[in-house]
């Protein structure tokens, strides 16, 4: 018998503000009583639907139960920047690539996990605003972040991948800003509206066999006649699980001292008047990547009361898992200097959302896919790309678990599991060191 005692629950600092755009959600249905399913899902983001979404193409007539710890979108699912990238993006590396066979297979899964979701889209109703195949651009504000775009392209262009180079011109017909000098233009990339996808495919995925439960935090795992999720109000019961939690799978008692979290954060203007967008300019959408991945991602979306700017950079490690609103005030600041930077004719501008996102990335940047008991398997570690990695991660724990054989999941357990950590005072000091420095270094991009 295996007894597992949830150390830790979600804490997520400042609004989902992707969600906050949206309507409210209409009243959280969680577990009440004793309830028997085929399958439990813990974890309702991008890996948690995408392996009820396996798991129910897979398994037609099984009963699914999805259980969250808040709502839908609440967590880091409805807090990232939004793209969902199919070439190389590792933020460890100077211009996101890394081994020339390692990427020709990353790019493969990606666009496997793309086009999964993408059909997810079409089929749950999801119009352009939610689901965008237009591609992105990693934007170069210094010689520095040129040279790195220049280096990405030719790796790009030894893998076989097409790109196109910007010029100054075309990055402030785009953007409206002096602000970068050059870009490097690739079509794969799909922008989406994060919380709007994830609240539309647990829409589409709630019916007789998949449940959703929200408000629904799994504080204990058990083994009994099967595995046992207890939760506040009841629990559930059922011969399979899959932990869809990503960096909380440590709360679980699982890869301890394998596992790195980190917070990234992110804050998003109040809407833009029409004198101001048009003081502006540009295109009304678009979003670019920083060249130095320890730099700024920004987005100009369109909302309900006008366009918005969303401005995410800084990475702080937190082996906690929690950071406090204290932080969320004084990164704003670098967000509040960035955003001056970059839009100048934007002065009275204010920020009317800040907040963190919680990433778990693993030395050697591999996620975890594995069965870890006798029926509990995991769809974590997404390396900052949870979008992508998560959806992924999410359909091969559902292969893995059905015992459905793909390329994509022989690669994913053929790969080295997560390295071990050095001891956690080494680690604490040397990533936030690392971390430091390699924002230090970015200058202008940050």
């Amino acid at each position: 018998m295996s007894k597992i005692a949830v150390s830790k629950l979600p804490v997520d600092p400042g609004p989902a503000a992707w969600n906050a755009l949206l309507p409210d959600h209409p009243p959280a249905q969680s577990v009440q009583g004793d309830l028997r399913a085929d399958w439990i899902i813990i974890g309702a983001g991008f890996a948690g639907l995408a392996a009820a979404r396996r798991l129910s193409q897979l398994c037609p007539t099984d009963q699914i139960i999805v259980l969250e710890a808040r709502r839908v979108a609440e967590g880091p699912a409805g807090r990232n920047s939004g793209f969902m990238i199919d070439l190389p993006h590792d933020l460890s590396s100077s211009d996101y690539g890394g081994a020339l066979a390692h990427d020709v297979a990353l790019t493969q899964d990606n666009r496997h996990a793309i086009r999964f979701a993408a059909q997810m889209a079409g089929d749950f109703g999801m119009g352009q605003s939610v689901f965008d195949p237009c591609g992105k651009v990693n934007a170069a504000a210094t010689a520095k972040g040129d040279a790195h775009n220049r280096e990405y392209a030719t790796h790009l262009t030894s893998m076989g991948e097409p790109f196109e180079l910007l010029d100054a011109k075309a990055m402030r017909t785009m953007t409206g800003t002096d602000y970068y000098r050059s870009g490097l233009f690739t079509a794969g990339t799909v922008m989406i509206q994060p919380a709007a996808f994830i609240r539309a495919a647990a829409r589409g995925l709630a019916s007789n066999r998949i449940q959703i439960f929200e408000n629904s935090p799994v504080t204990a795992l058990e083994r009994q006649d099967g595995w046992v999720a207890t939760t506040p109000a009841g629990k559930v019961t059922a011969p399979k699980v899959i932990l869809a939690v990503n960096g909380h799978l440590n709360s679980f008692g699982f890869l301890k001292q394998r596992l790195m979290h980190v917070f990234t954060y992110a804050s998003m203007t109040r809407a833009l008047s029409d004198v101001e967008a048009t003081k502006l300019g540009g295109q009304r959408v678009w979003g670019v990547t920083p060249a130095d991945p320890m730099g700024t991602t920004v987005r100009r979306i369109p909302s309900p009361q006008g366009d918005r700017i969303i401005i995410r950079n800084r990475f702080t490690f937190n082996p906690s898992m929690e950071v406090d609103h204290k932080r969320i005030a004084r990164v704003g600041r670098d967000h509040d200097r960035a955003f001056a930077a970059r839009f100048p004719m934007l002065g009275d501008v204010a920020m009317a959302h800040r907040w963190g996102g919680r990433l778990c990335l693993s030395r050697n940047n591999v996620s975890a896919v594995s069965e870890v008991e006798e029926g509990l398997f995991t769809a974590c570690c997404q390396n900052g790309l949870g979008t992508t990695r998560g959806t992924l991660s999410g359909m091969l724990a559902a292969e893995l678990a059905t015992q459905t054989s793909s390329p994509m999941l022989d690669r994913a357990l053929a790969a080295d599991a997560p390295q071990k950590l050095p001891p956690e005072t080494i680690t604490r000091i040397g990533a936030a060191a690392h971390l430091k420095w390699q924002e230090f270094k970015a200058g202008a991009e940050l």
